[in-house]
């Protein structure tokens, strides 16, 4: 007898219902439990809370009482004892490998037989089991040509919020789930309960993803966690959950539940370049969706890749589906694929609908079917002509109505806006044409480009995170300057220094700092504070410096008063004394006037000294009322300075005019609603009054001060009035 009374025989029986415990309870995921059970057994704290409770419910103890199963032995016999004593037993060695005979009368060469042990063994235990499930397989050959493409517009969308991409099974996937609704029979299960076979319906869908693991030794492990309730979720809901299954699998943090009560599953052996797949099919499933590899047709392969799409062929994917037969029929799993076919093809606002949840402001591209110039009876030439001029009908329309799909609306209060105009099946284009070649008319610096090249031009140009809208300006010269500024800027970036970063990233700090200051040391007190804008600080920050650069000698400023003690702060000097003693209810002796909120409408000046030791003269304006009143005082101001540089130092209107910078900063209610806006404006080119061009900054914290902006303005922007407007220097 061993250590703790039982034979080895009864422990090695106990071990195997525990095995088949778990088999029955985790299905193709046994293998990785018995392997948490082993270091459980070795160590209960190696193991998560939720399965140190699984195994001491079933066990009973910490694993002393069933130790993992051990190697078979070589030889069980006891010897018998000379003086008649109880035998002891033999003992016991690892079973070597049988090794067969060297040969064969038949001239066979020899074999290794290896026994097969541990996960490997749970493998067979599985497949063998899954012999009892009757199975059969439907196959259908999907094109992924608009997949591919849409998936692309997606990535570009999740990159710039800083997401994770989205990958093919994850789009694949949420058809499935699409699918499912159509056809929820596939989602059922079958269990024979009182000796009848029975149908279980099942509403939720608890989607198996299989995760194939690699371990150090290099052996491969497969694992089937699961999304639960995966079909009442949003796509980005989906995406989250995904990839947070994945990653806890990859870690090794997977819970318990994440293995119960899988409905349906989906493997992809297209990751290894598996064309096709016919998949095991545990108990408890009634399908299991098998992926491909995405690839050309085989009879195409020869062919290189740049000519394919010209001849309209996409590569394509085989999904199969191996389904449960008692309780789903050939027809019903045949339907079930011809519906995801059409939705990947984008039936049913499949791409609109996600494009929608992520809030993508393009539309989704669309399947068409291909028309080719070249390959039609009529007359090419023509045809190609009138398909490059729509090319450039297109080019334009970005430069025109880009604008409207820019992502400027970080609170997303505002609904998509999607305009034909910037659809490239209003021009008769499609999926087939972006890999063809199209003269561009110099568009970013090329003279050719493919379509798809021309729209990631366009797109990250005009559809970014700054609108620019410049079309209406009547100067051609003007036009080129700005086309040329967006280009460098936005299309082909340079890198902008560490140390620009750094100073931006410490005036956003200061300027939250200071308000959560004021908001803490003067609690209940009035404020007007820029919070929300702090951005403001680091833009006009960043705008001396470059001024600085440009020759500006002197920038006069005027606003309003939210945010003003902020600028004084963090832009205008050091100010902080005056603004503490104000809110102390002191009085400062430099500044007796600021008491109340007239501290919100007191001026100053200041200088300040650029990272290039070019020294600049700032001035913020006084302004007595709460908003535009300010705009017409700070023009004649800063008309007043050149008057003076003219008349002191000799200098023309325009050298004048080049040192000195007015700089408005607005709130977007006052600017859109408020006349003095305007008749600022009608000044701002005449003779007696031009002061060479001046800054607008208008900060549209989206809420204004008693409406929200639909119901205070009828435009998309409230600068478009000025559109009117037609020189640079009036906006």
């Amino acid at each position: 007898m061993i250590a703790n009374g039982e034979f080895p025989l009864a422990q090695e029986q106990k071990t195997t219902d525990f095995s088949e415990i778990i088999a029955e309870n985790f299905g193709a995921n046994a293998t990785y439990v018995e392997t948490l059970l082993a270091r459980w057994q070795s160590n209960p704290s190696l193991v998560d809370e939720s399965w140190r409770s699984y195994f001491e419910e079933l066990i009973g103890s910490n694993g002393a009482a069933a130790a993992p199963a051990r190697p078979p032995v070589a030889a069980t016999a006891t010897e018998p004892a000379s003086d008649g004593a109880a035998a002891k037993p033999a003992k016991a060695t690892p079973a070597d490998p049988v090794k067969a005979p060297a040969g064969t009368a038949t001239g066979e060469p020899a074999a290794e037989r290896v026994p097969i042990r541990g996960s490997a063994l749970k493998i067979v235990e599985n497949m063998e089991t899954s012999l009892s499930v009757p199975t059969a397989t439907s196959q259908r050959r999907i094109p992924v040509k608009l997949l591919d493409e849409n998936r692309r517009l997606i990535n570009r969308h999740l990159q710039d919020g800083g997401r994770r991409k989205a990958s093919f099974t994850h789009l694949i996937a949420y058809a499935i789930l699409r699918a499912l609704k159509q056809f929820p029979q596939m989602n059922d299960g079958f269990e024979v309960i009182d000796g009848q076979p029975s149908r279980l319906k099942r509403a939720p869908v608890n989607l198996g993803i299989a995760v194939d693991l690699e371990k150090k030794d290099g052996t491969r492990s497969l694992l089937v966690p699961n999304i639960k309730n995966a079909g009442a979720l949003s796509f980005s809901d989906f995406l989250k959950a995904y990839d947070d299954v994945i990653k806890r699998a990859r870690e090794g943090k997977l819970q318990i539940s994440d293995f119960q009560g899988t409905t349906i599953s989906l493997t992809n052996p297209g990751t290894i370049g598996t064309v096709a797949s016919t998949p095991r099919l545990m108990a408890g499933q009634s399908v299991i969706i098998a992926t491909g590899a995405i690839e050309f047709p085989a009879e195409y392969q020869s062919i290189h890749p740049a000519i394919l799409p010209q001849l309209g062929i996409s590569k394509a994917i085989t999904i199969s589906s191996t389904y449960d037969h008692r309780i789903v029929q050939g027809a019903e799993s045949g339907s079930f694929l011809a519906r995801l076919h059409e939705l990947l093809l984008g039936k049913d606002r499949f791409y609109e609908d996600i494009f929608a949840d992520l809030e993508i402001a393009h539309a989704p591209l669309r399947w068409n079917v291909d028309r080719n110039p070249l390959f039609l009876g009529s007359d090419q030439m023509h045809e190609q002509s009138v398909r490059q001029a729509r090319v450039m009908e297109l080019i334009n329309s970005y430069r025109v109505r880009g604008h409207l799909l820019a992502d400027i609306d970080p609170l997303h209060a505002m609904p998509l806006l999607y305009h034909p105009e910037l659809d490239i099946e209003t021009y008769g284009l499609t999926i087939w044409d972006l890999d063809r070649l199209f003269i561009t008319g110099g568009l970013a610096g090329t003279e050719t480009a493919t379509l798809r090249e021309i729209l990631d031009i366009l797109q990250r140009a005009y559809c970014g995170k700054v609108g620019t809208e410049y079309r209406h300006i009547l100067s051609k010269d003007e036009k080129v300057w700005l086309r040329e500024q967006i280009r460098r800027e936005f299309v082909q970036p340079e890198p902008i220094d560490a140390e620009i970063k750094k100073r931006m990233l410490w005036k956003l700090i200061s300027a939250e700092q200071f308000e959560r200051f004021l908001n803490t040391k003067y609690l209940g007190q009035k404020r007007f504070s820029i919070e929300g804008c702090e951005t403001i600080i680091a833009l006009l920050d960043q705008l001396i410096e470059r001024a600085g650069e440009l020759g500006v000698e002197s920038i006069t400023m005027g606003m309003a008063h939210r945010g003003r003690l902020n600028v004084l702060a963090n832009v205008i000097g050091h100010f902080c004394e005056r603004i503490f003693t104000s809110f102390e209810g002191s009085i400062h002796p430099e500044f007796p006037a600021d008491e109340g909120d007239v501290k919100y409408h007191q001026g100053a000046a200041g200088e300040r000294e650029t990272s290039t030791g070019k020294k600049i003269a700032l001035r913020l304006s006084p302004n007595p009322s709460h908003l535009e009143a300010v705009d017409p005082v700070v023009e004649g101001m800063a008309r007043a300075g050149q008057d003076q540089a003219i008349a002191e130092r000799g200098q023309s209107r325009d050298e004048a005019m080049s040192h000195s910078l007015p700089v408005l900063l607005h709130g977007d209610a006052a600017f859109a609603g408020q006349g003095i806006v305007m008749e600022t404006l009608q000044l701002a080119q005449l003779r007696g009054y031009r002061t060479g061009g001046t800054i607008h900054i208008i900060i549209n914290n989206q809420i204004s001060f008693t409406t929200p902006p639909i119901q205070e303005r009828f435009t998309p922007y409230p600068l478009t009035s000025p559109r009117r407007f037609k020189r640079r220097s009036s906006t």
